[in-house]
């Protein structure tokens, strides 16, 4: 485009130039040798430019023939190189539509019309064509040779970190990747795999300066950056909370600011005020996130903030959570659970059925048949509200990728993920009970809640002594002397006292009682002896 306008204004120069030397007519007059020459003035500018004209025209035509063998050969170098780069692209392309064939094919074709050492990429087509094939050996040569050569340092080392993900090297992927991220923290999947590699292995300090080396990067947004360093803070802090809780302080603090209705740091972060004798402080804390979105554990750490207080303290700050956010079903569980504990079960019983009628869930029929248990230890009715817990949809965990966890980690056990736990309802959970698919109703539970029975339970010591008095009356029988048999008249009484022939005397009966059973006696034959002990 440029070169046309040039083109264009040069033509219009001239032609202007030519007509304002014809509208002034003039002679040109030179005298060379003794000699005179004249010419009009618009003859002279039309031959000096054609000599220059001339002149051009054969200074081209003389490079032309100087240069023409370079020039024959640049064009079918040119011509050889194109050819090589259009077989590398077809050979790329069929690795990416997995046509092994083809694309070892075209990596030989590439390897013979363009250098190796001029393109890298023929390494990567014979790589992932070796992937293909499943020779997985000759691959990792491949990404070892491009992890050599420092232009393609990284796309050898993304190569060899996903080899290893594939074979379970979790320890060389984690220095593949480690090493990637040192060299060029901008790379995405080498920054992410070494902070959850790090994350994974309890190193907080390493992770949050590659935190912030990615964030000065641009590879995370700066909202994303500050959310997983208050995460890695939080993470930080839990586990400085028993050496240390000072810098456990400062940390779950630091993580508020960063994310500021964070439950896991608010928590942290009270836990360890009241290691200091902070209540006030810890109890503003907890109570400012209770406000943003209450939470059990926010709730059982407030309540059992001071261990000296009755359960009637305990009682009155639940309630004070739940003037914070009345109408809330996590406020009248907590003050439900409150008022068992203080025996105050007409209350508890009132918190708890309001929850279940508010949100019918797991929780609130558990902490009723809790209730059942304490007030009238009826098992029907126990069981009957177990059944409905059963029935009912589960409470709120947390979970990341299918594993539910009952308290907050920075890091999924299963995929290594940061900031991977979320507070919600588990997977897979009933929405209604078994029977019928409709939703589980307080009203109609309370409407088949068994009466309660009333029993009188007998005195254990009582039923102790019986058993006691018993078993002391049967051994005395049993080691009561038979009476001795009469002499028989006519003889004297040393010979009743002679055993008789051993052929005459009768088999022993079998006996089949128990060890400490006197066995049946024959009450016809036998009188019951009598016995001072009495069983009642």
């Amino acid at each position: 485009m440029i070169r046309l306008v040039v083109f264009v204004i040069l033509v219009v120069a001239l032609g202007y130039g030519f007509s304002w030397l014809a509208d002034r007519p003039g002679d040109l007059s030179l005298v060379w040798e003794g000699r005179l020459y004249q010419a009009k003035l618009i003859v002279a500018a039309s031959g000096l430019i054609a000599l220059i004209a001339g002149v051009m025209i054969a200074w081209w035509l003389v490079r032309t023939v100087w240069t023409s063998p370079h020039s024959v050969t640049r064009y079918f170098r040119a011509r050889k190189r194109d050819r090589g780069y259009q077989s590398l692209s077809t050979g790329l392309i069929a690795a990416g539509a997995g046509n092994a064939l083809l694309a070892r094919k075209m990596a030989a074709r590439s390897r013979g019309l363009i250098r190796a050492d001029q393109e890298p990429l023929i390494n990567l087509l014979e790589a992932q064509a070796a992937l293909i094939e499943g020779r997985h050996d000759e691959a990792r040569a491949k990404f070892e040779a491009m992890a050599n050569d420092p232009e393609t340092r990284e796309l050898g080392l993304r190569g060899l970190y996903l080899e290893a993900k594939r074979l379970g090297a979790n320890e060389a992927a984690r220095q593949y990747a480690e090493k990637a991220a040192d060299s060029a923290p901008y790379l995405p999947w080498a920054a992410q795999a070494t902070l959850e590699y790090r994350s994974q292995a309890g190193r907080w300090d390493d992770a949050i300066l590659l935190l912030e080396q990615q964030k000065a990067a641009r590879v995370v947004e700066k909202q994303d950056a500050e959310r997983l360093r208050g995460v890695l803070l939080t993470a930080r802090a839990g586990d400085k909370l028993e050496g240390d809780p000072a810098g456990a302080r400062d940390d779950a603090m630091h993580a508020l600011k960063l994310i500021a209705d964070f439950e896991p740091a608010a928590i942290i972060a009270a836990k360890a005020l009241f290691r200091d004798d902070k209540l006030r402080k810890a109890a503003s804390i907890l109570e400012q996130a209770w406000k943003a979105g209450p939470h059990p554990e926010i709730g059982r750490t407030y309540v059992l903030a001071r261990s000296g207080d009755s359960a009637v303290d305990r009682l009155k700050r639940a309630e004070r959570l739940e003037a914070l956010r009345p109408n809330n079903v996590e406020s009248l569980l907590v003050v439900a659970q409150a008022a068992l504990d203080a025996q105050d079960f007409a209350k508890a019983r009132a918190k708890a059925e309001a929850a279940a009628r508010m949100q019918p869930r797991e929780a609130a029929f558990l902490l009723l048949a809790d209730i059942e248990e304490a007030e009238t230890g009826d098992q029907g009715r126990i069981r009957h509200w177990l059944a409905q817990a059963l029935k009912a949809p589960r409470d709120p965990a947390w979970v990341a990728d299918g594993f539910v966890s009952d308290k907050w980690l920075p890091v999924s056990p299963l995929t290594g993920r940061l900031d991977a736990f979320e507070w919600k309802a588990p997977f897979g959970q009933l929405e209604g009970p078994i029977e019928d698919g409709s939703a589980v109703s307080i009203d109609t539970a309370l409407k088949t809640l068994p009466p309660v029975r009333e029993t009188r339970p007998e005195s254990p010591a009582n039923d102790h002594r019986i058993i006691e008095l018993e078993r002391a009356a049967t051994i005395a029988e049993a080691a009561r002397p038979a009476p001795a048999a009469a002499p028989k008249p006519g003889l004297p009484a040393t010979a009743s006292k002679q055993p008789e022939p051993i052929a005459a005397q009768p088999e022993p009966k079998p006996f089949y009682g128990m060890p400490d059973d006197p066995g049946v006696r024959n009450m016809k034959a036998e009188p019951e002896p009598k016995t001072r002990l009495r069983l009642f």
